[in-house]
């Protein structure tokens, strides 16, 4: 049934899609419902609402790409009464001018005129403010310049690089409490430099709850700004140093005690841990502080200012009335009430220690940052950045206004999810990102790249659109919204190049030929999955065709590891949860068919014999990611290790599989330490295949066919590189 007309122009208005593709090409009608499900959601009634003027002098914003020729559009009665006044990001102050042939208005209490201003083509990148006043009007507009181009750092030189991806939590030591921390995280860093590795890509390590039960999921965090003081190292912060015997036994015996529960389990324990963990930091934060550290904790929180203090004072909102802060008394439920400025100024210690451990958190992250570049990475740590947040969790209390209510983000149905996936989290209202001029966007950017090299934007594809579905009603029932993605991909650039970092953008799934297209144009780089890369016949897709600016990959965390893969394990597990939408013989042989073409190309290139062993195999699909002209190349840790076990299972709860609980394990699902990593041959092996260079031990070096074309790279023709085509399939992204 078609839409209203009017239903139809307020979806437009507001970037509402009242149709779309689905995974089987076909078009799919939004139903009404729906739509005014999203639109009361941006605060719109759909009955009341009616075109109403804006009456605003300027825009909030104006994000814009350096080298394109670009003006702003001013609204006013008087153009005779307009001034206009540039401030640089560096103080330097511009006059502006209207353009000549603009109509001159005499003032009236009518209509506003549009007008167009052009901007300065030098404008250097960076954020500016123009204030503009019109008699006793006034306004002000953020004007964004950002890079054309971002690309990889310069110094990652030509050619290939390659690095472990690893889920942080997972790979332990015996040095750590029960959970991977910081302190493993530049252990492991240096090491793999050590082999030539360029980067370490870890989970999100956003901050969770502050007290137990946390959630296990790193993609379902309390707040994307923050960070997660689970991963802090006990013994690496400095005030651990001035403890006296005494004090220091009393935290010796809380590790041994932790180790004595939790080394025995085959699944991670983050509440004994983080419990264990949080005591022992209590104690550190009553040390006495020098007062040299006093001065850098009081700097740390000036840099942050207001939006470390409001996520410390939800800490301990969340210990006392539980971490929804929906659920809250009402008069708590609004970060900026005098009732929330009360009980912070009443629980000061407590808020305190909150930011405190925020301190902590960004000077190990700069240790392991350093610690990875001093050994020889060019990028260092990359960080993972999470779709979204918790509803009720800190950012969402915070930001309380930017968010859309009643919607919950996901993906519709497809071959792989084929019940839609429901990831739990609320969506940024594109109108509200825009007036704030995208301020939660860009201090979320510039603090995840605050120590890092790198970036991975996971489900980039949601800076364009996301799949909003109403509340209690099921992935199907949603439709997409679209974002201003010239905006938050040009910020995005922006901050990465400031930072000398490099963008990766988790593009799996149904994908937009022409988001593709954009990404690669701006020099965001994309994500190959081996098992997923086949051509528009649904042949694989020989290495040599992959894209360049892309981060090849054999697996992802929502796969099983390859050991695991290999055996066909992932249908094995759907199958047994009931996630199937087809009988499992049928799942099974397409699955079987889809690794046997793989194994055939691997035959053909000379870098399998007729019967490998897995071990075998996984080395031979890491050398053959080096024939791929891809910039960044990663090795999962879980691959050279030979790990069976899925990380994450899509469309499951903890009810059903342990999710991102899973321990670091060999090919016997025991688990194992990283001293064990760094002496396993295993490992050594993978390695060598990505390094490239040398000689296959079994059969010599790969080569290509005769008929197989080489494609061109993206400086000789960018277009050739581009997959023309979108994926049909809404491969799993890292879901809760």
């Amino acid at each position: 049934m078609a839409l209203p007309d009017d239903l139809t122009a307020l979806a437009e208005q507001y970037r509402i899609s009242t149709s779309f593709e689905d995974w089987q090409d076909r078009e799919i009608e939004v139903p009404e419902k729906s739509i005014r499900a999203v639109l009361a959601a941006m605060g719109v009634d759909p009955d009341a609402a009616t075109a109403d003027e804006d009456d605003t002098l300027l825009p909030p914003v104006r994000v814009i790409t350096a080298g394109d020729e670009a003006a702003i559009t001013a609204r006013v009665r008087d153009i005779g009464q307009l001034e206009l006044h540039l401030r640089l990001e560096d103080g330097e102050e511009r006059l502006l001018l209207p353009r000549a042939d603009e109509p001159y208005e005499t003032p009236t209490d009518g209509p506003l005129t549009e007008i167009e201003i052009d901007l300065p083509a030098d404008l250097p990148l960076g954020y500016h403010r123009l204030r503009a006043t019109e008699g006793d009007r006034s306004g002000e507009c953020e004007l964004i310049i950002t890079p054309a181009f971002l690309g990889v750092p310069d110094t990652l030189g030509d050619g290939s690089s390659w690095g472990f991806a690893v889920q942080l939590y997972s790979a332990r030591s015996s040095r750590s409490w029960g959970v991977g921390d910081l302190g493993d995280l530049g252990d492991l860093a240096v090491w793999s430099a050590e082999q030539g590795a360029d980067y370490i890509l870890v989970n999100p390590l956003h901050a969770a709850e502050p007290v137990a039960p946390l959630e296990p999921s790193p993609y379902l965090p309390s707040s994307r700004r923050f960070w997660n003081p689970l991963y802090l190292r006990v013994t690496d912060v400095p005030e651990y140093g001035q403890l006296d015997d005494e004090e220091r036994e009393g935290i010796e015996a809380l590790a041994a005690e932790l180790h004595a529960e939790v080394d025995g389990k085959d699944t991670i324990d983050r509440d004994t841990s983080w419990t264990t963990k949080r005591a022992a930091l209590e104690l550190l934060h009553r040390v006495p502080a020098t007062t040299e550290r006093e001065q850098e904790f009081a700097e740390y929180r000036e840099l942050h200012g207001e939006a470390l203090r409001q996520f410390a004072t939800w800490n301990v909102l969340a210990i006392e009335h539980g971490d929804d802060y929906r659920t809250w008394p009402d008069e708590l439920q609004d970060a900026s009430s005098v009732a929330v400025a009360e009980f912070a100024n009443a629980r000061r210690n407590e808020i305190d220690f909150e930011m405190w451990l925020q301190w902590q958190l960004d000077q190990q992250l700069a240790a392991a940052q350093q610690r990875a570049t001093d050994a020889g990475m060019s990028l260092g740590i990359m960080h993972d950045l999470a779709v979204g947040v918790h509803p009720g969790g800190a950012d969402a209390w915070r930001n309380r206004h930017v968010y859309a209510t009643g919607i919950r983000v996901g993906a519709p149905p497809d071959a792989f999810n084929q019940q839609g996936q429901d990831w739990g989290q609320p969506p940024w209202r594109p109108d509200r990102l825009a007036e704030t001029a995208y301020a939660p966007f860009r201090d979320l950017i510039r603090n995840v790249l605050r120590h890092a090299g790198g970036v991975r934007i996971d489900h980039i594809i949601g800076l364009f659109r996301l799949w909003w579905t109403p509340e209690g009603g099921s992935p199907a029932d949603g439709t997409y919204v679209r974002y201003d993605h010239e905006a938050t991909i040009g910020i995005l650039a922006l901050e990465a190049q400031r930072a000398g970092a490099v963008v990766v953008g988790e593009d799996l799934g149904v994908v937009e030929p022409s988001a593709r297209e954009y990404l690669a144009q701006r020099g965001v780089l994309g994500t190959s999955i081996l098992w997923f890369e086949r051509d528009e016949d649904a042949e694989v897709l020989p290495a040599e065709k992959w894209r360049e600016l892309c981060l090849a990959s054999v697996t992802t965390h929502d796969l099983p590891p390859t050991n695991g893969y290999l055996n066909g394990v992932h249908v094995e597990l759907r199958n047994r949860l009931g996630l199937l939408t087809r009988p499992v013989e049928e799942e099974a042989e397409a699955d079987r068919k889809d690794r046997a073409s793989w194994m055939a190309e691997l035959r053909k290139r000379g870098l399998i014999g007729d019967e490998p062993s897995n071990e075998e195999t996984i080395v031979a699909l890491h050398r053959y990611l080096t024939l791929a002209p891809s910039r960044l190349l990663n090795i999962a840790l879980t691959d050279a290790v030979g790990d069976r076990r899925t990380q994450n299972q899509p469309g499951t709860d903890e009810s059903q599989y342990p999710n991102w609980q899973i321990p670091l394990s060999g090919p016997d699902e025991k688990p194992m330490l990283l001293e064990d990593v760094f002496e396993s041959e295993r490992v050594r092996a993978v390695v060598e295949a990505i390094r490239g260079g040398e000689e296959h031990p079994l059969h010599g070096p790969p080569s290509i066919e005769d008929d197989q074309e080489v494609a061109p790279r993206p400086e000789e023709a960018l277009a050739d590189v581009l997959r023309s085509e979108p994926d049909t399939t809404e491969h799993p992204h890292p879901t809760v």
